[in-house]
């Protein structure tokens, strides 16, 4: 592939006749855009964008449902040299009170020049979008076509100018704002095509929404500038209906997707059997576990469920990514036929001493771990201590990254800037620790509960948690609630049941989760709560956000706190 030095001009060079987005919401509703006509459908757009005003270096928000007009809307601003950032579209799955503390603030921070909605955007929620003087409101009402300008000026920015700003999640809620130039994305771009072997004959299947890192990068940008075809539906569509993810990459023969560790568990148990007949899997190179922890049962589970259906077992990879190094630091399987390293360890020693200790996978206090893969070309990682000094192979730390797509800071943020880059280094918040050349990340420092000196993940909680079969699929959360009689945190676990109609069995749940909490690693918890369904609170991303759900759940349980 050619060398380009930015997006607009790899956008401009794609093949007019070559599929882009197909864009699938059911059997008898989906639209197939070539190159050209997304092409055009962008100048168009870019058009409406500057008869509002919009040019060189703006700002312009976009808060619209995922597809091709949102899509085409982003690259629209890129072709005035305008800088595009995606926010996240409300849904029936995010908190509103959440969601509108988010806008307010992520809006407020960006200063755009322009706000551009579609017209499902809820007059409600207008209010918490903060405008500034000269700030521009404006919705989709469908652009005409008599606007669009052959000559319209295309205002290339070089390769240094920022091209987008995306967003990393912080702890309370408030997004961070990621600005990324033309250039390391690129770099970013060029790292990942070595790595997956990009050719012509690939097609990428995504459902991530666009204001994520995953869906962003490797699902629109990557295709974008590798001239790829996507095969695409919307976060709630899929949820509603699963298993047409599978359906979708059979029908189109797709060869790459991307997807969260909780989503292998959610279609191993929510697909029926009678769905999975006319499967064929066996177009699909990478099926990338990424964003969060990777779970060696949840990988498991997937390919028992697929095996039968072409999937191979080195299609399932790993990656560890983040928005602050455009997306991903490591990845699996770069030698081809090689599934992700594992290894079995002494889950006591893991975490009591914060070491590895390999151990033989019939022992009884081993646990498996998974491999995040190797650093991608041009990216290094340390593992550091909490007083800032390197660790040792097989030691757990938080995991600092360097690398030549690493961002240059927060947007707008210059606090939270020097809080995590220090020496031209990214100190992640999350832990891990390396071994023979492969990052195994095992959590995040933030959600780490401390239990007599003990390092607790909650994700090892979690997963055991939602096994339970009355227990809804990747809905739970657990943390730790100091206590100041015992001069430590205890952990509390809240969880929602199936159907509401589970909860008159929740005692039982309750005494079963604890027993298997105890087996499995041999820790107790103070309280179980069984919630109704959709009570936890969610992030934007559709992930249980613990932060909020622990807040929420000590304003209606006070006496929890000691």
């Amino acid at each position: 592939m050619p060398r380009y030095e930015t997006l607009v001009e790899a956008t401009l060079a794609a093949p007019s006749h070559r599929p882009f987005i197909t864009m699938w919401h059911d059997e008898d509703d989906f639209t197939t855009m070539t190159f050209g006509e997304f092409v055009r459908s962008a100048r168009i757009r870019a058009a409406e964008f500057q008869s509002k005003g919009v040019t060189l270096g703006d700002t312009v928000i976009l808060i619209m449902q995922q597809g091709p007009s949102l899509m085409a809307s982003f690259v629209a601003a890129m072709l005035l040299g305008a800088v595009p950032s995606i926010l996240a579209y409300p849904n029936f799955k995010v908190d509103p009170v959440k969601y509108r503390a988010g806008l307010s603030g992520v809006s407020k921070n960006l200063g755009a020049r322009l706000i551009f909605l579609d017209q499902q955007f809820p007059e409600g929620l207008l209010d918490h979008v903060a405008v500034n003087d000269g700030t521009e409101i404006a919705r989709d009402i469908g652009s005409d076509e008599l606007a669009f300008s052959a000559d319209l000026p295309v205002l290339v920015p070089n390769s240094n100018s920022v091209a987008f700003i995306q967003h990393s999640a912080g702890t309370t809620g408030l997004q961070k704002g990621v600005a990324l130039s033309h250039r390391v994305v690129l770099k970013q771009l060029e790292h990942l095509e070595a790595a997956l072997r990009l050719n012509e004959n690939d097609r990428i299947y995504s459902w991530l929404p666009l204001y994520h890192d995953m869906g962003l990068i490797a699902c629109f940008m990557l295709p974008l500038v590798y001239h790829l075809p996507i095969v695409m539906q919307t976060p709630a569509n899929w949820v509603m209906r699963p298993g047409s993810m599978l359906s979708l990459i059979s029908e189109y023969g797709c060869t790459l997707t991307w997807i969260p560790n909780f989503a292998l568990q959610f279609l191993s148990r929510r697909v029926p059997t009678d769905d999975r007949a006319s499967l064929d899997l066996s177009s699909l190179r990478y099926a990338i576990n990424c964003s969060e922890p990777v779970r060696a049962r949840s990988m498991d589970e997937f390919y028992t469920a697929y095996s039968d259906f072409g999937l191979r077992p080195d299609a399932l990879q790993t990656s560890y990514a983040m928005a602050e190094n455009v997306f991903a630091v490591t990845q699996s399987g770069t030698a081809e036929g090689c599934a992700p390293s594992r290894m079995w360890v002494n889950a006591r020693l893991l975490i009591d001493q914060h070491v590895v200790i390999p151990m033989g996978n019939g022992d009884r206090d081993a646990v498996c771990l998974v491999s995040s893969g190797a650093c991608l070309p041009g990216n290094q990682v340390r593992i550091v201590s909490i007083e800032g000094e390197d660790l040792p192979e097989g030691h757990v730390g938080e995991i600092a990254v360097k690398s030549d797509s690493l961002f240059g800071g927060y947007y707008n943020r210059p606090d939270l800037t020097a809080s995590v880059l220090k020496e031209g280094w990214y100190w992640s918040g999350d832990l891990g620790f390396c071994l023979d050349g492969e990052l195994y990340v095992t959590g995040r420092k933030s959600d780490l509960i401390i239990v007599g000196g003990k390092n607790i993940y909650p994700q090892d909680i979690e997963e055991i948690v939602w096994s339970h079969p009355l227990v809804h699929d990747g809905r739970a959360v657990a943390f730790g609630v100091f206590n100041s009689n015992l001069g430590t945190e205890e952990i509390i676990v809240v969880a929602e049941v199936e159907n509401q109609d589970d909860l008159e069995n929740a005692f039982a749940i309750e005494r079963t989760v604890r027993n298997a909490i105890v087996a499995e690693l041999g820790i107790t918890v103070r309280a179980v709560y069984m919630k109704p369904p959709r009570w936890i609170v969610k992030s934007t991303a559709g992930k249980p956000a613990r932060f909020a759900t622990r807040q929420k759940l000590l304003s209606e349980e006070p006496g929890l706190q000691v």
